[in-house]
């Protein structure tokens, strides 16, 4: 493959930050009498935006919300997620290493449900912020994930071919996204075994394992 560009998702890719995410809904959907499981959150919402998330859990156990409730919400678990995240250590071992490797021979981005406050934060306090090309946060596209909107205007932003772009991902809703905006995808199983991975390019166990051989090998 003649590899034009490396766009990668954030929490469960770059950051162990699923179960951060996981405890601060936890929390705030308590707060109005509703529980979300870790079975469910790993089975139903990862992946989606914050806002969805918190829509489709009430929605799902007969409570929709409105939109004002939904803003109260979505503000308080992201104050949450940030005080978890100015304690905890939260890039997956080899990481930063990996995506310096990858930065010196191509362009690399991120394409998350992530607000951009917490993918900067994470990125600065790691040093890495000079190595992300662009980034596509929660919010800054017309629809997020599963729809191929934050991976195409990933690929927009680089000014790459599509065709020729790698994403990673850690989520079928993740993949569903890069592959509907023409992007070549490698799964990571940090989140989920390989079987949930069955039509992507490769698995691998992480990004650290992750080589540009393997990405320019890729058909």
């Amino acid at each position: 493959m003649i590899l034009s560009a490396l766009i990668l998702d954030f929490d469960g890719v770059v950051a162990d930050t699923e179960p951060l995410h996981l405890a601060a809904f936890q929390e705030v959907l308590a707060g109005i009498g509703l529980e979300l499981s870790a079975d469910d959150y790993y089975a139903k919402y990862l992946g989606y935006d914050d806002r969805s998330v918190l829509r489709a859990v009430a929605a799902d156990r007969g409570r929709p919300l409105d939109e004002e409730r939904v803003e109260a919400l979505f503000k308080e678990k992201a104050m949450r997620l940030a005080a978890r995240l100015r304690t905890a250590t939260v890039l997956f071992p080899g990481v930063a290493e990996a995506i310096r490797r990858f930065a010196a021979e191509l362009p690399v981005a991120i394409a998350s449900g992530a607000l951009r406050s917490e993918i900067e934060a994470v990125l600065a306090a790691a040093g890495l912020r000079p190595s992300i090309r662009a980034i596509v946060a929660a919010g800054e596209t017309p629809a997020g994930k599963p729809a191929p909107d934050p991976f195409a205007k990933a690929v927009s932003l680089l000014g790459v071919d599509a065709a020729r772009a790698v994403a990673v991902e850690d989520s079928v809703w993740g993949v569903e996204s890069a592959k509907a905006a023409g992007l070549t995808v490698v799964a990571v199983t940090t989140s989920y075994p390989a079987s949930a991975f069955p039509d992507v390019a490769l698995v691998v166990p992480g990004l650290a394992s992750l080589t540009l051989d393997a990405l320019r090998a890729l058909p």
